[in-house]
């Protein structure tokens, strides 16, 4: 199926570029000018696929647009890519914190933009796959269960909503248990591409993955001084 992206951005002519090559790529854009706009589109028919957000929008800021997105129950599993000329890493830091998926500073490649966005959408599962059945590809791990096929997440008896980043993030700590992964390898082997951020975009993410899992779940997840993280080798 053919992905469907939302541009929130107030420069008309960056949104005639972005269009242009969404629609090269395959893809069927939409575009709003104001974060308003954008949220509204956002949970229209059929919902986009993932969203490009610029921070500084004319009514509100993109911060909020997209604290607004990951806080419905409609739009919070939409990956989010924020584009803009703020390029501090605590602007990162922040962006990363409300829910996005990358962090693309402007001037930007537009041909690397959209490898960004290919494998973003290549983390997130076909909707098709909600329906699988519980039992197939399976993972459990003390209190967490996983089903690979449906990218559902439960803690105890309480089903958890992970992004698709998060999803593979935990997946991989999980299948490597024991194993201390470094921030350069989760940035290669989740993320899927090479990437000129940070190693704290790694922090960030798993610090909210531990949250969202809970106090007991969360612990799973150890750090790992100087090197990275791991899975315990045992709940």
């Amino acid at each position: 199926m053919t992905a469907h992206i939302l541009v929130i951005e107030d420069e008309r002519d960056l949104v005639t570029i972005l269009e242009f090559n969404l629609k090269q790529e395959g893809f069927i854009p939409r575009s709003a000018m104001t974060g308003k706009e954008g949220i509204e589109l956002a949970k229209q028919l059929p919902t986009p696929d993932l969203v490009i957000l610029d921070l500084m929008l004319p009514d509100i800021s993109g911060t909020e647009v997209c604290r607004t997105l990951k806080n419905d129950p409609v739009t919070q599993n939409i990956p989010v890519v924020m584009c803009t000329a703020r390029d501090s890493e605590l602007d990162k830091v922040v962006g990363f914190e409300l829910g996005a998926d990358d962090y693309v500073v402007k001037p930007f490649s537009v041909r690397e933009l959209m490898l960004r966005i290919r494998a973003i959408l290549k983390r997130a599962q076909p909707s098709s796959e909600l329906t699988a059945p519980l039992s197939e590809g399976s993972l459990t791990f003390g209190l967490l269960q996983l089903n690979e096929a449906a990218h559902r997440v439960w803690v105890g008896d309480e089903e958890i909503k992970l992004t698709a980043l998060e999803f593979k993030l935990i997946k991989t700590f999980v299948k490597r248990k024991g194993r201390v992964q470094s921030r350069e390898q989760l940035l290669q082997d989740v993320w899927d591409y090479d990437v000129n951020v940070t190693t704290r975009t790694v922090d960030t993410h798993v610090r909210r993955l531990r949250d969202k899992l809970g106090r007991e779940a969360g612990n799973y997840v150890e750090t790992v001084r100087g090197v990275g993280y791991r899975m315990r080798e045992t709940p």
